[in-house]
């Protein structure tokens, strides 16, 4: 069977690239200790040694809008073009061709149907910057085959938390029965508290900086519990307008189980808090 070697659930801010790539004197104060930090972050999935890598994130309406917005998808194309025309004006990213796994991609459709989550697919998947920021950060070569899976966390009505955290929990059994001897890290990311176009986008920290407390206590102790006891769309929504998007790094507590994650950091960006985390299945990291 296949070996689920590490999860890492993080933040994806897109402007990273340019914020560490530009000319020192250019650079805001936090660029130095931003790389640093994940750079560190970095070798936690080089650490795992990965062959595939199960990639959750959200399209920005660049592909889906109101009139076909699926609630989850996964990607079952040989390989992806990835990075819109906004993405390369506004953030500076770099044009990909990353290379997909048929196999498991088919394999873990026919198991989220199963176990019934109603998947759409997508033989033409293009991703964008909730898939491409992590492959900058954590897997600059992006030299490995990957499944993209995405979730809506834009286009209410939304799923519940709870169901977020349970795809998780499926997408784990199926990577646990997956026959083969291929070592899969399960990489995600979504927000803390974040605010995008309203009043409190540019503030001196995040919209909400309690929530962030909370939400990096949640997630480094597992604490599904509290996590289903506090968050629901309403409290998400007041957070900020954009915070939905922490369902996904439920979904990626769901994959890693109800267990305290072996690395923890986070980093204030004053408009928003970036967070960091992994989790190494037993025994499967060296």
């Amino acid at each position: 069977m296949a070996t689920l070697a590490a999860v890492l659930a993080s933040t994806h801010h897109p402007f990273y690239l340019k914020a560490t790539t530009a000319p020192p004197e250019q650079q805001m104060p936090q660029a130095p200790e931003w790389k640093r930090k994940v750079e560190a972050y970095r070798e936690t999935l080089t650490r795992a040694k990965p062959d595939i890598l199960v990639m959750v994130g959200a399209d920005h309406f660049h592909q889906f809008f109101l009139d076909n917005y699926p609630t989850f998808l996964i990607g079952k194309a040989r390989r992806y073009d990835a990075t819109f025309y906004n993405e390369e004006r506004e953030f500076g990213l770099p044009k990909y061709v990353l290379e997909g796994d048929e196999d498991l991609s088919g394999y873990m459709l026919q198991g989220l149907l199963d176990r019934e989550f109603d998947f759409a697919f997508s033989n033409e998947l293009k991703i964008d910057h909730s898939i491409i920021c992590p492959i900058i950060t954590v897997r600059p070569q992006a030299d490995l085959p990957v499944v993209p899976i995405y979730a809506n966390i834009f286009a209410p009505p939304l799923p519940s938390p709870k169901r977020f955290y349970k795809l998780g929990r499926a997408i784990r059994e199926i990577i646990d029965s997956y026959p083969s001897d291929k070592r899969i890290a399960a990489i995600g990311t979504g927000h803390l508290s974040l605010e995008l176009g309203g009043p409190r986008q540019f503030g001196e920290h995040g919209p909400d900086p309690e929530f962030d407390r909370q939400a990096i206590e949640w997630l480094a102790n597992g604490d599904i519990e509290a996590i289903l006891a506090n968050v629901t769309h309403e409290s998400l929504a007041k957070a900020g307008n954009a915070t939905a998007g922490f369902m996904d790094m439920i979904l990626m507590l769901g994959i890693a189980g109800p267990e305290k994650a072996a690395y923890v950091d986070n980093l204030d960006l004053f408009h928003t808090m970036e967070a960091y985390f992994t989790w190494y299945p037993e025994g499967a990291a060296a």
